[in-house]
């Protein structure tokens, strides 16, 4: 899957930038190249920052989903800004931008929500009725360490694991 959506993304690019220096010539398709990077760099730069400030201001119930979901959008705007290409850095851009985020808002919601599991107060007491029992361990003791206290010095007892039958009285 991987490889596959690297093999996209590679295919995108290269259709974009041979489309592009066809189009206006290889010159200026270098120059948006570099110019969109930049564009992409400071605006991923005051994003952030607004972002980050806007987090430690503290976040309210109502707040919370949306800042989690402008918290993914900014990331991976920052990340498409970064990777090499014009088509990447565009998207990374426009991902970074206020209006587009919040139109891109519901949709990173709507992924989320069908990807993890919603566990409410009836979802929790599932969850943990599902796992009682769960908690045992099967497995050996190699080596037992005791330690006992005899008067004022300690002394330290080692027992090796064997059989927990008592002893049997010799006959």
């Amino acid at each position: 899957m991987a490889m596959r959506l690297f093999g996209l993304y590679v295919l995108i690019e290269i259709a974009v930038v041979v489309a592009l220096t066809a189009t206006i010539g290889l010159g200026w398709t270098l120059l948006a190249v570099l110019a969109t990077f930049v564009l992409g760099v400071a605006v991923a730069g005051s994003q952030l920052r607004r972002h980050l400030s806007r987090l430690r201001g503290g976040l309210t119930a109502s707040t919370v989903q949306g800042a989690a979901a402008d918290s993914v959008l900014v990331a991976l705007g920052t990340v498409l800004v970064v990777l090499p290409g014009l088509a990447s850095s565009v998207l990374g851009v426009l991902l970074l931008l206020p209006p587009s985020r919040a139109a891109a808002r519901p949709l990173v919601t709507a992924l989320a929500a069908r990807r993890m599991p919603l566990l409410g107060a009836a979802g929790w007491a599932a969850t943990r009725s599902t796992m009682r029992g769960t908690d045992y361990i099967d497995g050996e003791v190699v080596d037992v360490v005791e330690v006992e206290q005899l008067g004022g010095e300690i002394a330290r007892v080692e027992r090796t694991p064997g059989p927990t039958r008592p002893p049997q009285p010799e006959a």
